[in-house]
């Protein structure tokens, strides 16, 4: 079972390198490993060591605390049940608004009208 911690770095890590606009094979590659070890670090599966960690952050271009942020607050919000501090940073919630605004007009309103209900019901 992945730690929170270890989860959370790898959101961060996840996050910095799509706002970079950076392929986990470009990482991997500036790194010096393989791909697939930088989505088992995403992922929160394997955890990044502090040297490997501080090489992420120069080539991301952050400090090593950045990928720390928000930690106590996400762990406030996991027990509580409530939403990401920051939404727009959420990959799966940007997706969602990408595929939600890509459905007709009228059609979407009916979605809208329908999440409004379910979760009222909730």
């Amino acid at each position: 079972m992945s730690h929170p911690v270890d989860v959370h770095v790898g959101k961060r890590i996840r996050h910095r390198r799509w706002m970079n606009g950076v392929t986990q094979q470009q990482l991997a590659e500036q790194v010096g490993i393989k791909f697939q070890q930088i989505q088992k670090y995403e992922t929160g599966m394997n955890r990044v060591s502090a040297s490997r960690l501080w090489d992420i952050a120069s080539v991301l271009g952050v400090e090593v605390s950045f990928f720390f942020e928000g930690l106590d607050e996400e762990a406030a919000q996991h027990a509580s049940g409530d939403l990401p501090t920051d939404i727009m940073t959420d990959k799966e919630a940007l997706d969602l608004l990408r595929s939600y605004y890509a459905i007709p007009e009228n059609q979407r309103r009916r979605l809208f009208d329908l999440a409004r209900v379910l979760s009222d019901a909730a």
